[in-house]
């Protein structure tokens, strides 16, 4: 009741007081209507602003998850190439191990023939050393006929001389 007397009491102050209340209750309402709308533009700028916000990071995300994916599937290109180069790599190892036996035995084989053909050889100048001896003796040999022939031939000119 103090705010009845506060509008100058009586009858008048009650419809004052009361169309005060009145005005009030509609004023809070409005303002709570207003409220209520600025609160849902809010909500919906905030809900589109996130909406956006996320669709670019969602973007980002997507551009990095195939950038990765890009990524992995090169390693994944390059492992099988890998492979397949190891596979390669071991192919020719065996390749070269099979020819490697091959060449060693050829080698030994050549080798073995190499020593054959040194012992003939061998054999063949001993007896070359041989020949060759006997060469010079049978020069000495005719040296000496020659230089007994010689003597010979003096001693027999001499004689002839001398009947």
């Amino acid at each position: 009741m103090e705010e009845v007397e506060e509008e100058g009491g009586g009858i008048g102050g009650w419809r004052r007081w009361r169309k005060r209340e009145e005005n009030e209750e509609e004023l809070e309402k409005e303002l709570k209507e207003e409220f209520n709308e600025k609160l849902e533009e809010l909500e919906k700028e905030l809900k589109q602003e996130w909406e956006e916000e996320l669709e670019e990071e969602l973007e980002e995300d997507d551009e990095e998850l195939e950038e990765e994916l890009e990524a992995l599937e090169e390693k994944l290109e390059k492992l099988e190439n890998g492979e397949e180069l190891e596979e390669k790599d071991k192919e020719l190892e065996e390749d070269l191990g099979k020819n490697w036996k091959e060449l060693e035995k050829e080698l030994k084989e050549k080798l073995e023939e190499d020593e054959e053909l040194e012992e003939e050889l061998k054999e063949e100048l001993e007896e070359d050393e041989e020949l060759e001896e006997e060469l010079k003796e049978k020069l000495e040999e005719e040296e000496l006929k020659e230089e007994l022939e010689e003597e010979l031939k003096e001693e027999l000119e001499e004689k002839l001389e001398e009947e």
